[in-house]
């Protein structure tokens, strides 16, 4: 049985800020918005990504809301070249996000970094472009 994956969904605390930030940060395109729900369509062959507000998101799944620290998930960004991997996260950390980790070169020969949005997901931006 095959189990397609449609969205990634994130639980957000500020769903307005989180809105701006990735669609100023990462360029992601608004496909729906609601009072409690955004989603962004990221490009060709790629599914989609949902912001639920935190305390709705945690009801929907009917489990608490608390909680903090490593969630043991991060989202990962391909661009093409070493530049567009720093420019990336440039423009994630001007629009309110944190580097995790600064953009270098890999022992296996590609160039990444890690960034975090406003609500602490971890995104790491890789290229194997040399």
């Amino acid at each position: 049985m095959a189990l397609p994956v449609s969205a990634i969904m994130l639980g957000v605390k500020d769903l307005d800020r989180a809105k701006k930030f990735y669609a100023e940060a990462l360029g992601f395109t608004i496909d729906k918005d609601t009072r409690n729900f955004v989603s962004f369509r990221l490009g060709e062959g790629s599914q989609q990504l949902a912001l639920y507000e935190w305390e709705a998101a945690a009801q929907d799944a009917g489990v608490p809301a608390e909680g903090s620290g490593f969630r043991g998930a991060s989202f990962h960004l391909n661009p093409d070249s070493r530049q567009a991997v720093d420019e990336t996260i440039r423009n994630a950390v001007s629009a309110g996000g944190s580097v995790v980790r600064a953009a270098a070169a890999a022992q296996w020969g590609g160039y990444f970094g890690y960034f975090s949005d406003p609500d602490g997901y971890l995104w790491k931006v890789t290229t194997y472009a040399s």
